[in-house]
């Protein structure tokens, strides 16, 4: 599903930073991998180029078949609009939209019609249990509800992998781990695989497999998981 082979990646910078060295990585269909490392080891360096929104320097990306190193930024803003669903740690909701027309709106701009967009916001709603928060706007919900529909919103288009990028970071452990909890049976739920980024192990203990980065490489963590 995901082969990542030889990836480096710099940035400018006194001494030429190396973020990426070498680093390969596969995942299979329906695998949920969390990347644990500490601040300033390269997990949201890695993450931006897995989901093509930055260029690595070499290497090569494999998402379903497609190189994404040799799309055109049209083609590449193209896969990642129907095929990599995103999660962040500010979570971006729109806060003019209600909760469903957030869900509803990477459908849209792909070109779905608006009340097909709704039945699959809909849907994901119930399966979070907000069904009947569809037409609530952000300012009236609460940070619990607000994760679940970052999480959902990921989800609209039925991508082949979901990216998180520290999604749980400035929670109180309980209302993180709840998140996480949400994040994996929308994974199972739709077959999908994930990749977690973070640096706190009880957050990766939620993932299938568990790798470190450091020195712009992955290795095996090599602790009891769970």
């Amino acid at each position: 599903m995901l082969q990542v082979t030889g990836v480096c990646k710099s940035f400018a910078g006194p001494q030429g930073q190396k973020v990426l060295d070498n680093l390969n990585l596969s995942i299979h269909p329906g695998e949920y991998v969390a990347i644990l490392g500490i601040t300033h080891s390269g997990k949201s360096t890695l993450l931006n180029v897995l989901g093509g929104l930055v260029r690595a320097d070499s290497g090569s990306i494999v998402i379903e078949g497609t190189e994404i190193g040799i799309l055109s930024d049209h083609d590449l803003t193209s896969l990642r609009r129907r095929r990599i669903g995103f999660i962040f740690q500010a979570f971006h909701l729109l806060p003019h939209l209600s909760a469903g027309l957030n869900i509803a709106l990477p459908l849209q701009l792909d070109g779905v019609p608006r009340t097909e967009a709704l039945q699959r916001a809909q849907e994901l709603m119930d399966q979070i249990g907000l069904g009947d928060r569809m037409l609530a706007l952000p300012s009236e919900l609460s940070h619990t509800h607000i994760q679940r529909i970052s999480v959902a919103r990921a989800f609209a288009h039925k991508p082949a992998l979901v990216l998180a990028d520290e999604p749980t970071g400035g929670m109180e452990s309980e209302m993180g781990l709840k998140m996480l909890q949400v994040l994996r049976e929308q994974l199972k739920l739709n077959h999908t695989s994930g990749i977690l980024v973070t640096c706190s192990l009880e957050a990766a203990r939620t993932a299938d497999q568990i790798l470190v980065l450091e020195n712009g490489q992955l290795s095996p963590f090599q602790g009891q998981i769970g």
